[in-house]
């Protein structure tokens, strides 16, 4: 009996050690340089800067829109993932987040292209308009 209780307690004290090096392990924390905060900084400069020339060389129509949704979503891909830390974290958090603007993008082009159709079938059906 006296064996069953000391070797619960050598259990006991086995799983506290346990539980105090991952409570240590996870109470460090991850420190970024500063060249990697510097060369996204640089990166947002750059494409705020192409953002920029699209408007001064005046470009128009599809081009100009495409371009610009291009370099938006890349400054906004390099701020998500390196100043809100979304590059550390789990897949599935990344999963969770980025995921749905995704699928809101994929079913706003279904809706684009569904569009030109309801369009088409209109001027079929009612003629072009006054």
């Amino acid at each position: 009996m006296a064996e069953a209780t000391a070797n619960g307690l050598g259990q006991q004290a086995l799983h506290s050690s346990h539980d105090a090096a991952t409570a240590a392990k996870s109470d460090t924390h991850q420190e970024h340089p500063i060249k990697l905060y510097l060369v996204v900084w640089v990166w947002l400069f750059l494409l705020s800067a192409c953002s920029y020339l699209v408007d001064y060389f005046g470009l128009h129509g599809y081009l100009r829109w495409s371009l610009i949704l291009i370099f938006m979503m890349l400054k906004a891909g390099l701020i998500v993932a390196v100043f809100m830390h979304m590059a550390w974290e789990r897949l599935a958090m990344m999963y969770a987040i980025i995921l749905p603007p995704i699928l809101v993008l994929v079913f706003v082009m279904m809706m684009v292209f569904e569009a030109d159709y309801t369009l088409l079938t209109r001027i079929a059906f009612f003629g072009p308009g006054p």
